[in-house]
């Protein structure tokens, strides 16, 4: 996810953040004051949980003021005196609740869990108070009902019809009764979200597997043990091996431990994170959640969830998505199973297996022998040429040669964790661009996974361009000892995602905050993101930063063939867990009221049998840890990471074509995706860079499932 939301705002209301002064700042709270820090940035130094809830307290105060101001005016409604001024309030309000959503993901602890909690439903409240408003709504159905004699720009055309929408689609014309429902679910899913993930990370910290024994390392590289090592010192447990729930942690175990019952049980515990029928139990919180979304949906108009949600994305309707997924699952199920064959093959000579049939803690494990025995082809092999700070500077030369961009290191600037590292940007002429923070590493008082979020996003105040702060947060390998922290393949491909994520809110060009950047449907967001990672695996451009952290040598092209040769290994596993998770996802919030399944567990299971998906594969994401639908903002919206896949794969094609760093293609695709936000409908984004709609082939190819159509 790759894209962070913070706690409930409206949605035109989320994107003004700066640092204008509170109308009647108390002493004491930097929140009530203009940041003085270099550029703006919040002073995380400064600020301690208990300034919060008074700031939100006081923002929630403030933008009802402006709210008030904009509704008992006598002046009759215009685009500026109500739209504009409605875009433009409740700017403590934003600082605040930035800060504090950021927080809670990167660096949280007891106390701010706490006050999100107290606060989620304030905010919630707030929200509806503004999109309940009758007069407020009132004078905005005034300009839109007049809109098409205001001879507005595109921009704020789009922003009017927005805006509009979004009162509508947040009960506006809905009856007293049922606003007075619609304000009660909006309230329990405030709380419910944020319960979720606070259980979720919970669970990941709260399991360890211990290792005492050598022999039990058995398999595992020298770097996987003494990352394990180091965790067990940590716990002051000198002398074991802890392995946790962490990608960096599990994943390698997985892959490479000879211990078949430890493979078990790690990922069995992976798989039952909030099923445990205890305080951190998510099977209740989640089943509720898909009730009151369904209660909502029907409320609104909408036959579910999934229907609401999507009228606002590329898709427009579950159908639609439906036809995408299904399409590629008929591609993918032949080969899942034909990759599980080649596995029980390879686990029938082993005797170590000892007859064992195939099971989903042996799929990782087997497909790395497979890997070897196919392209000779070892990941440990790779990750001496993917020092975390080689990569990086990877991807500033790549962004250089793309856009002329410019990174600079500044140590001037406050940061919320000793982890996280700042570096101002800059156009090739010296101009500034903004700000990104980068924090790599796992901790406790981090959520798991790796996204891109933002502290200030782009927009133009009273003439003047506010620059953006933007930020990557990942989980991944840590340096050990005297050895830096060298990435496996897929942390590259995620570094390059969440960077591509970055760029969209750097190099935003726009006017209004709320169209700013990453402020466009869930299936157009993923693409800047994964169109970076393409150039991640590039022959060419792995020559230009994939080098040795010892010797500085370049890999060598022996390697380049092998990640190139096995581009299509394991795609059948990878995109079938995937599609798995997005179905999964679908039949949830296609649910209508009264529908919702009392065992989340059964309908699960029968949603995965009714698919055919093969026993060895489990799901990517579960019901009870599926964080991205239950408090990501992607509920009915995972497909997007695929939907996106297929404009990525087709938008590359242009850099294949005419050139991996053709400064032609990377400036239109700048000026037609990365800088317009969401100011134009995205399918007319993508048409303006490519000159036509996207073609479903060149991901089939990429995934090699284009045979199976």
């Amino acid at each position: 996810m790759k894209v962070t939301l913070l706690l409930a705002l409206p949605v035109v209301m989320t994107a003004l953040i700066s640092g204008r002064p509170a109308l009647d700042p108390p002493a004491g709270n930097p929140f009530f004051s203009a940041y003085t820090t270099p550029f703006g940035v919040p002073p995380f130094d400064q600020i301690k949980p208990e300034h919060f809830e008074p700031a939100i307290d006081e923002g929630i105060k403030q933008q009802t003021a402006e709210i008030a101001t904009i509704t008992q005016q006598k002046a009759a409604p215009t685009f500026a005196n109500t739209v504009e001024a409605l875009e433009a309030s409740g700017d403590l309000l934003r600082r605040v609740n930035t800060v504090l959503g950021n927080l809670n993901g990167a660096n949280t602890n007891d106390q701010l869990q706490k006050i999100a909690q107290t606060v989620a439903p304030k905010l919630a409240k707030h929200s509806d108070d503004i999109m309940l408003n009758p007069v407020l709504f009132s004078r905005v159905k005034a300009v839109y009902e007049q809109r098409s004699k205001l001879n507005l720009s595109g921009d704020q055309q789009r922003l009017l019809e927005k805006m509009y929408k979004n009162f509508v689609r947040n009960g506006a014309a809905l009856t007293a009764e049922k606003q007075e429902r619609l304000r009660k679910i909006n309230g329990e899913l405030s709380v419910l979200t944020l319960k979720f993930g606070q259980n979720l990370l919970a669970e990941n910290n709260a399991y360890t597997l211990v290792i005492d024994k050598q022999d039990d390392l058995s398999g595992l590289p020298a770097s996987v043990v003494a990352t394990a090592a180091e965790e067990a010192k940590r716990r002051k447990l000198d002398g074991k091996w802890v392995f946790t729930l962490q990608n960096p942690s599990i994943m390698p175990f997985l892959q490479y431990a000879d211990n078949r019952k430890l493979r078990e049980q790690l990922l069995r515990a992976y798989l039952e994170r909030g099923n445990h029928n205890d305080e951190r139990d998510n099977k209740a919180i989640m089943a509720n959640m898909v009730a009151l979304r369904a209660e909502k949906a029907q409320l609104l108009g909408y036959d579910n969830h999934a229907a609401y949600v999507l009228e606002e994305s590329m898709a427009q309707t579950p159908a639609k998505v439906a036809e995408l997924l299904n399409q590629l699952w008929t591609a993918t199920v032949p080969v899942a199973k034909q990759e599980a064959k080649e596995l029980q093959a390879i686990m029938d000579k082993d005797p170590a297996a000892g007859g064992a049939k195939l099971a989903s803690w042996d799929w990782r494990y087997y497909a790395e022998k497979l890997r070897k025995e196919k392209y000779a082809l070892d990941e440990q092999e790779l990750r001496p040429y993917f020092p975390l700070e080689g990569v990086r500077e990877g991807i500033f030369m790549l962004t250089g040669r793309l856009y002329g961009l410019k990174f600079e290191r500044r140590t001037d600037i406050p940061v919320y964790h000793e982890e996280a590292t700042v570096y101002e940007v800059k156009e090739a002429d010296g101009r500034h661009i903004g700000l990104i923070y980068m924090d790599f590493f796992p901790r406790s008082s981090k959520r798991g996974g790796a996204w891109m979020t933002s502290y200030r996003r782009q927009e133009v105040e009273n003439g003047k361009k506010i620059t953006p702060v933007v930020s990557i947060v990942c989980n991944f390998s840590k340096p050990t000892g005297n050895v830096p922290a060298l990435l496996t393949q897929n942390e590259v491909s995620t570094f390059f995602h969440e960077f591509g994520h970055a760029l969209h809110g750097l190099l935003s060009n726009v006017h209004y905050g709320s169209q700013s950047g990453t402020s466009v449907p869930r299936d157009f967001v993923e693409l800047p993101s994964q169109i970076m990672e393409n150039w991640a695996v590039e022959p060419e451009m792995l020559k230009l930063f994939a080098k040795h952290y010892q010797t500085g040598a370049v890999i060598p092209d022996a390697l380049v063939d092998k990640i190139k040769q096995s581009s299509l290994f394991n795609q059948g596993f990878e995109t079938s867990e995937y599609l798995a998770a997005s179905l999964l996802d679908m039949s949830y919030h296609t649910l209508k009221p009264g529908q919702t399944p009392t065992d989340v567990l059964a309908f699960e299971k029968q949603a995965m049998d009714k698919i055919g998906l093969i026993d060895q594969i489990p799901p990517r994401y579960r019901s009870t840890y599926f964080q991205h639908i239950f408090s990501g903002g992607y509920s009915a919206g995972y497909y997007s990471y695929i939907w996106s896949a297929v404009l990525d794969a087709d938008a590359f094609e242009v850099f294949k074509q005419k050139g991996l760093f053709d400064p032609k293609s990377a400036q239109s695709f700048r000026k037609n995706v990365l800088e317009r936000g969401g100011t134009e409908d995205p399918m007319t984004l993508y048409r303006k860079f490519r000159g036509a709609e996207p073609d479903i082939k060149p991901l089939l190819r990429r995934r090699g499932l284009l045979k199976a159509i």
